[in-house]
Formats: structure tokens, sequence, C-alpha cells
């Protein structure tokens, strides 16, 4: 993994985990980074060129003036796609970054290939029981001042490796399964991000309360959904706590040609628990749909075989 930057209209910086042939961009969650894909995006280099960007706000990328609003960073999304690939690409969004790429693929499915999404952050459901505690913490979020409050309280209270320890053991059914070194690096970088980037809080409930905003209006997003072209594949965990599978399931009832792939004892971040699991699935659908290099899909088909 290499860590890149590129200006666009401020530093942006990315991962870039190498291979060769179409663009895969990861897209992380809210409070995420390009580091949420370690464990899965060097299983997807050996099929593809992948990249993961670290939006506005978040990660090592400063707003420098931007703001970490969804609509903006999804601005921003756009042209990182322009800037890094001359064809379509393939986007794999988590959780927030699932939202971004339904507005990217719905605003210029040309440019999108193929959108695979992990969990992404959705409308609640009308059957599912939400989460007292992810309730408790996004009505938080939701208020000026109680926000930003919660936010300091909880800094003090956990420091950067009880705060990853806590989001781990919320967004993940079984986080004892994550790599030591996996989890070393989200705690090295909530450290640089407390000490060094005075703008993190900010950023971070700007996103949250423009992402609930845009989620509290469902016939909305039912509505942007059903105007992507691109093939759409989900990839749900039926023990996430944030965006109950049932979410999920309706969201394929309103696009029927979505594709859905349930994963059993599985949280809200697949690609941290289950990322051998996460990379067969997705490979074998962009296999199906010819998004992957034909030699090499020959050539792992033969040895399969």
């Amino acid at each position: 993994m290499e860590n890149k930057v590129i200006d666009l209209d401020g530093p942006l910086t990315y991962a870039d985990f190498g291979g060769e042939g179409r663009t895969i961009v990861l897209v992380h969650g809210l409070g995420g980074s390009s580091v949420n894909w370690m464990s899965l995006a060097p299983l997807l280099a050996r099929r593809a060129h992948v990249i993961a960007p670290d939006m506005a706000g978040f990660g090592r990328t400063p707003p420098e003036g931007r703001p970490s609003t969804i609509v903006a960073n999804r601005a921003l999304l756009d042209r990182f796609i322009d800037t890094v690939s001359d064809e379509p690409v393939v986007l794999f969004g988590n959780s927030m970054g699932g939202l971004l790429s339904i507005m990217e693929a719905s605003a210029h499915s040309e440019k999108v290939a193929g959108l695979v999404l992990i969990d992404p952050a959705l409308p609640r459901s009308s059957g599912a029981r939400p989460d007292p505690l992810v309730v408790a913490a996004f009505a938080s979020y939701a208020i000026p001042g109680v926000g930003e409050r919660f936010v300091r309280a909880r800094q003090r209270r956990f420091g950067p490796e009880g705060m990853v320890r806590e989001t781990l053991q919320l967004c993940n059914y079984d986080p004892s399964v994550i790599p030591q070194e996996i989890v070393d690096a989200h705690v090295k970088l909530a450290r640089e991000r407390v000490e060094e980037m005075p703008w993190s809080n900010k950023a971070f409930l700007e996103a949250a309360r423009s992402l609930l905003s845009i989620l509290a209006r469902k016939r909305a997003f039912i509505e942007m959904t059903r105007r992507i072209t691109s093939p759409v594949l989900i990839i749900h965990g039926d023990k996430d706590r944030l965006v109950p599978v049932a979410a999920a399931r309706e969201a394929v009832e309103a696009c029927p040609h979505w594709v859905l792939e349930v994963l059993p004892n599985i949280g809200h971040t697949p690609q941290l628990e289950a990322p051998e699991r996460v990379a067969d699935i997705a490979t074998r659908w962009l296999d199906e749909l010819g998004l992957l290099p034909a030699g090499e899909r020959a050539a792992r088909d033969s040895s399969s075989g």
C-alpha cells in the first residue's frame, strides 16, 4: 500500500493498493478512512487496480475550506474518479461510502461500471427495530452543541485506543477476528486525528448531520436509486446493528435488478470481519458481468477446475 496525495481544491490523500486492470475505488464510511480497506483491498488487487480515498474531513484529508457534507464529498468523489481513471470504475462503498457511491452512480452512471455496496447507509426500514445505542448516538450527533459535547466527552473517556475498540465492537459481530495489525493501524490514525487534526470533530458531525438529512427523505432516496443504470450488488451482514439487513432487503424490493448477498453472523463492516468472503462474492459477480480482465478470469477458472 502506498499513500498518495493529489490536489482537488486542497489535498486529498488516498491509498494505492496496486494491481492492474480496471480501477476499483473503495469509499469508506462515516468516521472511517482508507485504513478500513486494508484487509480487503489486497485481495481485490489480485484482479484490478485498487485505490481508496480519504474523503474531505476524514482520514488524512483535511477539509481545507471544503465542506464535509455528503453532497460535497459526492462531488469530490466524482472529481477523484475523473482524475484517477480514463474509463468507468467499479465503486465499492461501505456505510456512508455506500451512500456516496449510490449518489455518484445515480448522477453519473456512465462513470460507474459496477456498484458494490457493503452494508450501505440506507433509510430506516419500517419493519426493523433500531439498536438503542445507535439511535442515542445519532440523536446526539444531530443536535447542535449536544453532538460536539458528546464527541469530546467520548474522546476524553476512551482515548484513541478505546475509541477504536468501542467502534469495532459496535460495527462488528465478532471483532476478535480482525488481525491486530489492522487494529493497530486504526489506533494510529485515531491518535493522529485527536492530536494533530483539530478539524476532525467538526467534519465528522457535519457529515453525520447531512447523512441523517438525506436518509430522512425516503421517497427521494428511492427515486435516486431507480435512476441508477449500473449493475448493483449489496453485500450485507445479518448482524448489522447500524443498518439492519431489513433495509437492504427493502432497497432490493424497490430495485429488483439489484443483487443482494447476506452474510450470516457478520456485522456492519464485512470488509474487516470477513474480507475473503467479501472478495470472493464481489469478484465472482464482477466476473459474471465481464468487468474484470478476461485473461485473468479465464486463468482463474482454469486453475480452479
